[in-house]
């Protein structure tokens, strides 16, 4: 058999400056758990910064959830060419400033460089925009991004879901994500199935708290 035959599909995940580094942690782990994909992570210093400020994780622990881990200033790396393989890569979160280098072609590190070659080979690139308010720069750039096919996701919380930890709103984002990469999860997030069953729910929510 060859190795395209027996390999699993890879999946480019990068975690840049921006708030919001659960989310990316938390995909890593859904993946791992579903153990469908082999992972390669592109960590940004900014990320790892933001990670270490908001979970308290350290640079090896983030390296420690991927299968392949690529330092963004590689420019060398597998990642950075066509004729690697993937899926598709996800950006969560994905800072205004790689947003902005994405849209217009700067690819000045591993994290933008990927992205590029997910755009330049037709592959799905899904970036987690975190930012608010936004400024005309950041609307223009989301407005570029997407007119070359990435799928600008910013994370907005699924209120209808009834979430009650932080945990279950990355959770609803996560299981968006796996679904934009047609993988089948469960028990990850809960899934809009009519209003009548979501009120339906909601009581028997009320009537367990009682």
């Amino acid at each position: 058999m060859t190795e395209h035959a027996v390999r699993k599909p890879r999946i480019v995940v990068g975690i840049s400056g921006a708030s919001g580094a659960m989310i990316g942690v938390r995909l890593l782990a859904a993946l791992r758990r579903l153990d469908k994909h082999e992972t390669h992570l592109i960590v940004s210093q900014s990320g790892a910064l933001t990670a270490a400020q908001e979970l308290g994780v350290t640079r090896s622990d983030l390296d420690g959830m991927a299968d392949v881990v690529h330092n963004v200033r590689d420019i060398g790396a597998a990642v950075a060419s066509g004729s690697f393989l993937t899926e598709g890569m996800v950006i969560a979160p994905c800072s205004m400033k790689t947003l902005a280098g994405i849209a217009n072609g700067f690819a000045d590190n591993l994290l933008t460089r990927a992205a590029d070659v997910m755009l330049k080979e037709r592959r799905r690139l899904v970036l987690l925009a975190r930012e608010t308010p936004l400024n005309l720069a950041h609307l223009r750039n989301m407005t570029l991004a997407t007119e070359m096919g990435a799928i600008v996701m910013p994370p907005v919380p699924a209120f209808y879901a009834h979430p009650k930890t932080i945990e279950d709103v990355v959770d609803h984002t996560v299981g968006r994500i796996l679904d934009l990469f047609a993988i089948e999860h469960r028990e990850i997030a809960k899934r809009w199935s009519g209003l009548g069953d979501a009120i339906a729910m909601r009581r028997d929510d009320e009537g367990a708290q009682r």
